[in-house]
């Protein structure tokens, strides 16, 4: 899988850079991302459409007006689901970027994992809190839009 990959973004000129990197993840995140907006957006009440319809809303404003503000609970889990995975992530890091826009994970690991010298436990300490800090701020600041969009259309009743 890694290979076909690197060797089409190397065929594209942006094998090694950030854009590389995002387009890959961007790739690998629609599958997952378009089944849970599938599925949310099925759990929607069709009545709403059929009313829209009646008033005499187009697809785009159907899509602006009704589903874009219902949706936020799934945006957000897209959100944490795209945030956890890309920021956790290590082989795309280290196999589609270059040594001086390595992602914090790929960092994180060359400084726990140095051998030269003496092991600082308080500067590997530090760099691991700060590396868990952006996912932590997300999980924090969306917990309760992450529950109600992770719940809905589990119960239908």
């Amino acid at each position: 899988m890694l290979d076909p990959l690197v060797i089409l973004l190397r065929e594209m000129g942006i094998y090694g850079t950030l854009t590389g990197l995002v387009l890959v993840h961007t790739i690998f995140g629609m599958l997952i991302l378009t089944l849970l907006f599938r599925n949310y957006f099925v759990s929607l009440p069709e009545e709403l459409f059929k009313a829209a319809r009646v008033d005499g809303a187009g697809f785009w404003g159907i899509y602006f007006r009704i589903m874009l503000p219902m949706s936020l609970p799934i945006f957000v889990v897209a959100v944490i689901l795209q945030v956890t995975g890309i920021w956790n992530d290590f082989l795309f890091g280290v196999v589609f970027t270059k040594p001086d826009i390595y992602p914090m994970t790929v960092q994180l690991n060359n400084i726990v994992n140095s051998v030269q010298g003496v092991k600082e436990y308080n500067v590997n300490m530090a760099a691991t809190l700060i590396t868990g800090l952006v996912p932590l701020i997300v999980y924090f600041a969306s917990g309760k839009l992450f529950v109600r969009g992770i719940a809905a259309g589990a119960v239908k009743g």
